[in-house]
């Protein structure tokens, strides 16, 4: 008897509609889509920086060089570029700044990287070598950074506008960066030695019209509300302010009834009870604590708002719920659940509170607080594009401005403290052996990558610039940077260009975590709906079907 064996198909592990990319292909395609994106950035780096066009799918447009604004807009696909781009997003919501340069420095971190694996290098061990390269440059960075005090408002001045150079403020640079100044003294605390600060007790409110020459701080806040009702005082002095979540008016009742009304009098009757009860139970309520402006984050009764009116009391209706929480920083006071709960002790104070107009807009300005713990900025200018692009700026200002808080040290800015670290790296990279050194060199050579572009933007001749400054600071003069503007090699300190030393170390660690992460893949499995599916090639001996054939 014939024995038939069954045929059977190879077993299958994936789905028909997974791809598989591994090895050396993948490596590769991984450090392109981020050399991709750090060609693109590398033209916005520097006072003398280009400006990119973003366009949206929804049509909108804007023109920035901020390197975290370009990353949030644009549309990626390519998972290592999204993963870039998540990394990027870490460091804009850490410091704020920075952004730029961290992805221009890991991608020629991957650049370096893939010469070594054409050497044989395995990724760990390049990747080994890149982190002994970072600890020493974390370490003699804070070596050679000097300490500052937040008392020290020339410093401070200093940062501020090196974090600014890159940004088309104009003549209202210096406006900008003593608006940033003050915001931040007012809102840091300093208790036993202990520096805290929020960013979110500053309210940045952007209007159109005037310049941003006429931007002004408000040591309070600014509530993009009018008053609730227009025979209300415009402007209160000395203000006692009363914060309620809760609306003041009658509440429904939660049960079905019937109210059977047989005459006028009967609504006459029902309205003026309604009167007397809110006039009772509410207004005499607050005149009895002795406030005198009312910040209700709820609706606040028509009638309510008429009898405030009559006792001369200032309200305004649905304020957005962080405006009353900074409105606690500001004032001092205390937000309660309920007007029941309200005392003379829950009241916040404040020196001025009135209303102003802007083009159609009207604001409420909670200003003059003394126990001010949280400020608003008010930015004014002629275009919708110049008001984004001046929050940019304002808040890459505070934000180094906080960061310092977290590290109360400088260094030199303009390429110089990357030059002094590629030459001391270079120097520890021959203690160890010749393997273990590749990677080292290479991460000390990708760290020159930000004064050459520096370099370039400027329309200096970047090889004669690296020469120059290679052999400064081998002679110690590690303080030594590129000047932009005047296009000259400077000692950084005294030109005042600084930057926190807290911003450097966290561009150097999330270059090195983007290089290290995208060294580590080796396999990428892809849906085919990943690709976009190639055109159909049109066949020229085939006529086109007429529309009599078509029905």
């Amino acid at each position: 008897m014939s024995i038939f064996r069954e045929k059977r198909s190879p077993y299958r592990v994936f789905d028909r509609d997974i791809s598989r990319a591994r090895g050396e292909a993948v490596l590769r395609n991984n450090i392109l889509a981020i050399k991709v994106l750090a060609e693109m950035l590398k033209t916005t780096l520097g006072p003398r920086g280009m400006d990119k066009i973003v366009v949206e799918t929804s049509g909108e447009w804007f023109v920035t060089n901020d390197g975290a604004t370009i990353l949030q807009k644009i549309d990626v696909r390519h998972p290592a570029a999204k993963l870039l781009i998540e990394v990027a997003k870490a460091q804009d919501k850490e410091v704020g700044d920075g952004t730029t340069s961290a992805v221009i420095l890991a991608g020629e971190l991957l650049s370096r990287a893939l010469y070594l694996l054409q050497l044989k290098l395995h990724p760990s061990i390049i990747i080994n070598g890149y982190k002994r390269a970072l600890d020493i440059a974390l370490k003699e960075m804070n070596k050679r950074a000097r300490a500052v005090s937040l008392n020290d408002h020339e410093i401070l001045e200093r940062i501020c506008k090196t974090s600014l150079m890159s940004k088309n403020l104009g003549f209202a640079t210096d406006h900008i960066v003593r608006i940033a100044i003050n915001a931040f003294q007012k809102i840091v605390k300093d208790q036993l030695r202990e520096i805290s600060i929020d960013k979110e007790n500053v309210l940045i409110v952007k209007k159109l019209g005037k310049s941003l020459s006429e931007s002004i701080l408000v040591e309070g806040i600014v509530i993009d509300k009018g008053v609730a009702h227009p025979l209300m005082p415009k402007r209160v002095v000395n203000a006692k302010i009363a914060l309620i979540s809760s609306p003041l008016k009658i509440e429904k009742a939660w049960c079905k009834a019937e109210l059977v009304l047989r005459s006028m009098a009967d609504i006459k009757q029902i309205v003026e009870e309604e009167i007397r009860y809110l006039k009772e139970n509410v207004v005499e309520k607050i005149l009895k604590i002795g406030a005198n402006v009312i910040l209700c984050e709820n609706e606040i009764d028509e009638i309510v708002q008429a009898l405030l009116a009559k006792n001369n009391i200032m309200a305004v209706k649905r304020v957005r719920t962080s405006d009353m929480w900074r409105l606690t920083k500001a004032t001092g006071g205390k937000l309660v659940a309920s007007l029941k709960d309200l005392s003379e002790a829950d009241l916040g104070i404040a020196g001025t509170v009135e209303e102003i107009k802007i083009g159609h807009d009207k604001l409420v300005l909670v200003k003059d607080c003394p126990k001010a713990r949280s400020v608003s900025i008010l930015l004014r200018a002629g275009s919708k594009r110049q008001l984004d692009e001046a929050e940019r700026a304002l808040n890459d200002a505070l934000m180094n401005l906080i960061t310092l808080t977290s590290k109360l040290r400088y260094v030199p800015g303009g390429g110089a403290i990357e030059m002094a670290l590629a030459s001391i790296i270079r120097k520890e990279a021959k203690k160890y052996p010749n393997k273990e050194q590749l990677p080292m060199l290479a991460f000390a050579d990708s760290l020159e990558v930000i004064p050459r572009t520096l370099a370039d933007n400027a329309g200096m001749d970047s090889t004669d610039v690296l020469m120059r400054l290679r052999s400064m600071h081998e002679k110690g003069d590690y303080a030594y940077g590129i000047e932009a503007n005047s296009k000259k090699l400077v000692n950084m300190f005294e030109a005042g260009i600084l930057e926190p030393v807290k911003l450097k170390e966290q561009v150097l660690k999330n270059a090195f975590e983007i290089a290290s992460m995208i060294l580590r893949v080796d396999d990428i499995y892809m849906g085919l709906d990943f690709f976009e599916k190639p055109p159909e090639p049109e066949d020229k001996n085939v006529p086109p079907i007429s529309e009599s054939e078509k029905s």
